[in-house]
């Protein structure tokens, strides 16, 4: 992506800036960032307001640095239909050959390729991938005459419901295709995200298909504003996409390492409210009711319980009988807002303090956090908990998104 008239090593450093929030406490910002006085709200001005450049010109504009992507994966292990082929969309950021789009597209494959605009196929490399957020920066050889088109981006935090938006990418491989529409929602997290990894989407009903992962989603002034990731199935019109803002802020860490260094908490569950207890009638606190603990990780190794019995109340489901979190290094979490500010404080190294409810009697759980790693279900097609790439969920009363590759 390009600021007009300046150099793409200064748009890198100045939006570098957005990465001093890790990637865990992004939600917890972008919300911040809709209080008066702040980008998003009233009072500042959006695309709508500040420019209505024709739908025509912007796709001139934009589409030139919009490619597409074909990803080949085998499993060496499987008889039948070992191969597995992906289509995708992109589009390149900076002009030594940097292009943006999902992890789902391109993690975990055999081959990499894209398709310029000028139909000039090249082949790419993953620079850095982060399966959770869906979020990966490809690399093609530098041109050796002309440059690269770029995309320009813009700020999601200005993003409000009902601005018209366009989307360009590669539906069912129809290569270089605008849909429009509209934002439907800001700040929605997909269903069934877990509590530490809930980034704050974009829904729109711009048309969405298979072969547009990766592309961009455009303000009326030809602004990146989010990059389409998933489509919700059994439905018409109702597509999400991640803001660009949450992808400036995990740029920095996958040019760098190679990946989003999070911190690993290695449990999961959903909050338990008043009106909750007073149904269920049994010993609970308002808090954080852990239903999953995930093998391995630090939780399971200091004794953390999740849940054993499954109840459903008004298609809601509960796994009870576990831990009950009611706080978090010192901080209550009976509110979604706490929870997300507790979670995002956390840092690699440091030290997780739970205060934990259980059979009538409370105790607290220490133990030291280490870096997440890699886990079965981040890979493509194994997401049988995976929310952000679309193929599962750790839900049980919703279908999942699916991701729009």
């Amino acid at each position: 992506m390009r600021i007009t008239g300046g150099r793409v090593n200064g748009w890198r450093a100045v939006w570098a800036l957005a990465a001093l929030a890790t990637a865990v406490g992004t939600a917890a910002d972008v919300r911040a960032a809709q209080q008066p006085g702040t980008p998003g709200s009233p009072e500042t001005p959006s695309a709508a307001e500040r420019c209505q450049v024709p739908v025509p010109e912007i796709y001139v504009r934009v589409s030139p640095a919009v490619v597409f992507i074909t990803a080949t994966s085998i499993n060496p292990f499987q008889a039948d239909n070992r191969f597995v082929h992906v289509v995708g969309s992109g589009f390149v950021f900076d002009d030594s050959g940097l292009i943006l789009t999902n992890s789902h597209v391109v993690f975990g494959r055999q081959s990499v390729a894209v398709k310029l605009d000028d139909g000039t196929v090249l082949p790419a490399e993953v620079v850095g991938a982060d399966p959770l957020f869906d979020v990966a920066v490809i690399r093609i050889p530098k041109p050796t005459r002309g440059t690269l088109a770029m995309a320009v981006g813009g700020n999601s935090d200005q993003v409000r419901v009902g601005e018209e938006v366009l989307a360009i990418g590669n539906p069912q491989g129809l290569d270089q295709t605008l849909t429009r529409g509209i934002v439907s929602a800001v700040n929605r997290s997909m269903p069934g995200a877990p509590f530490s990894l809930r980034e704050p989407m974009l829904q729109t009903d711009a048309p969405i298909n298979p072969g547009n992962s990766g592309g961009p989603l455009l303000n009326r002034c030809g602004e990146v504003i989010g990059m389409t990731t998933a489509i919700l199935p059994d439905s018409q019109d109702i597509g999400f996409a991640i803001p660009i803002n949450l992808v400036r802020a995990v740029l920095p860490s996958l040019l760098k390492h190679g990946r989003v260094i999070r911190p690993w908490i290695g449990f999961q569950g959903q909050l338990v409210d008043a009106p909750l207890r007073e149904l269920l009638r049994i010993p609970l606190r308002d808090g954080l009711l852990v239903e999953g603990i995930e093998p391995g990780s630090p939780a399971e190794q200091a004794g953390l319980r999740g849940g054993q019995l499954e109840i459903v109340i008004a298609g809601r489901s509960f796994l009870v009988g576990g831990d009950i979190v009611t706080h978090i290094n010192g901080a209550p979490v009976d509110t979604e807002e706490r929870l997300v500010q507790a979670v995002g404080a956390l840092r690699v190294g440091g030290t997780l303090s739970l205060r934990t409810f259980r059979n009538g009697e409370e105790r607290t759980v220490e133990y030291t956090l280490p870096e997440r790693p890699l886990l079965p279900s981040d890979l493509p097609g194994q997401q049988a908990t995976s929310v952000t790439s679309g193929d599962g969920a750790r839900h049980r009363d919703a279908r999942p998104p699916r991701p729009a590759r």
